[in-house]
């Protein structure tokens, strides 16, 4: 028998976006053949990019908007198959960021991200809790305790 190839290490920044009126802001993805989901901004670290650096970056590429991520709050790693189908296993860093404006442009989104995520919203820790549709992370109430900021 064969082993399986051993899946590669896939690097990623996520944030908690929490904006002054504590409400946490998701993206929805619309991938085919997969049910919608919402998911937090973040996204890969670039080849030997700081989990830090990513997460400054990844949040002016999804939302335009400029914030100091702050330390990581939270790290986990899983087995995940991602958007363009690759079975990868995620090393993830958590960061909270809190924002003044709601206004997210999302000009530097990639062509993939423009064809995905094709809606955003602002979400109250109530309708964290009882949201029909699926949420990534799924713990995000557990997460935004753990970062320490009531939301």
């Amino acid at each position: 028998m064969t082993p399986a190839p051993s899946r590669r290490i896939r690097r990623a920044a996520r944030l908690l976006v929490l904006d002054p009126e504590d409400r946490l802001l998701l993206f929805r993805f619309h991938v085919a053949g997969r049910s919608p989901f919402w998911a937090a901004v973040g996204g890969e670290c670039d080849p030997d990019e700081p989990f830090e650096l990513a997460a400054r970056r990844e949040l002016f590429e999804e939302t335009g908007l400029s914030a100091d991520p702050g330390c990581e709050f939270a790290a986990r790693s899983y087995d995940f198959t991602s958007l363009e189908g690759e079975d990868v296993t995620v090393d993830e860093r958590f960061f909270q960021v809190r924002v003044t404006q709601t206004r997210i442009d999302t000009a530097g989104h990639t062509e993939l991200e423009r064809a995905v995520m094709q809606q955003h919203r602002w979400f109250t820790r109530a309708e964290l809790a009882d949201w029909p549709e699926r949420i990534f992370p799924a713990d995000v109430l557990d997460l935004l305790d753990l970062a320490g900021e009531p939301a």
